[in-house]
């Protein structure tokens, strides 16, 4: 190669060799890519892989410490979702790059994992995980199939005010199984799209309620109490069940391994006519 072309390309690495993730998907799969060495800033709100909990934590989803990313020289900063925009202009100002996602879908998911991968020089690892988690997307698919029916199900992303699920949570209700009763809502990427009153779903009469209250355990008194509610079917049967934000509000792998997990084990078990147990008295049913 020509020496002076050599030098110039000696400025900067092939690919980024020090990324901040200021949500966990992102950290998430670069760890089942192989490259979790690349990370040297996560968000605080960092639970998968539990390794990387010990790497800085520099952000929570709506704020960051800007001196501290720039402390740890990233040549590349992973954010996510429109909420994160002005963190990530402020940091371009600073002249630090950045990739923003917005994926909320299934298959952006999967794009999204590709995505990180070929970012990182990682393409062919990156389509390995995509396969490997649309295989257990199927593997759901397929077993939901099988079950003597599909039953209502409202899954619940917030509760004051009522927020219906994020679109990759209905889909992934119906892949396994269930009816969403508040599907409608998935065209509506920003969570004020997807508030509803709890009078209008308790006149869908879901039969079973999934509740993943972001950051936060979901209380059974805060969902019987609701108006209108004594009589709605998942109330009636006690067919209440709760599934950890960290488990399928983070769209990643997570969402595709264990978070569908739950959601099949859940929607089975009411298409059944069965019951799972509550992991403690008084706590919402569990997967």
């Amino acid at each position: 190669m020509n020496a002076r072309l050599a030098s110039l390309l000696s400025t900067a690495p092939r690919h980024p060799q020090r990324i901040v993730c200021m949500t966990e998907e992102t950290t998430e799969t670069l760890y089942r890519i192989g490259a979790g060495d690349l990370v040297v800033g996560v968000s605080g709100f960092t639970v998968r892989p539990p390794e990387a909990r010990k790497k800085p934590r520099v952000s929570s989803f709506l704020d960051a410490n800007f001196e501290r990313i720039l402390e740890l020289k990233p040549d590349l900063v992973l954010g996510f979702s429109d909420l994160q925009a002005d963190l990530g202009r402020e940091l371009c100002k600073r002249g630090v790059p950045v990739y923003l996602f917005n994926q909320r879908s299934i298959a952006e998911i999967l794009q999204t994992v590709r995505v990180v991968g070929a970012l990182v020089g990682r393409a062919e690892a990156a389509e390995r995980l995509a396969d490997e988690l649309t295989a257990n997307l199927e593997r759901h698919a397929e077993a939901a199939e099988k079950l003597p029916r599909r039953p209502r199900i409202f899954f619940e992303e917030w509760h004051e005010p009522l927020i219906s699920g994020i679109r990759w949570c209905s889909e992934l209700v119906e892949l396994v199984g269930g009816e969403d009763v508040c599907r409608e809502s998935r065209e509506h990427p920003e969570a004020k799209g997807r508030i509803y009153t709890p009078e209008s779903v308790a006149q869908r009469d879901p039969e079973a309620v999934i509740a993943s209250w972001c950051g936060r355990k979901a209380k059974r008194e805060k969902i019987v109490t609701r108006p209108g509610w004594a009589t709605v079917r998942a109330v009636v049967d006690d067919q209440l069940y709760e599934v950890k934000s960290s488990f399928i509000l983070q769209p990643g792998p997570a969402a595709l391994t264990d978070g569908v997990d739950q959601l099949a084990r859940i929607v089975a078990a009411v298409a059944r006519g069965e019951k799972l147990p509550p992991p403690r008295t008084g706590d919402l049913r569990a997967a």
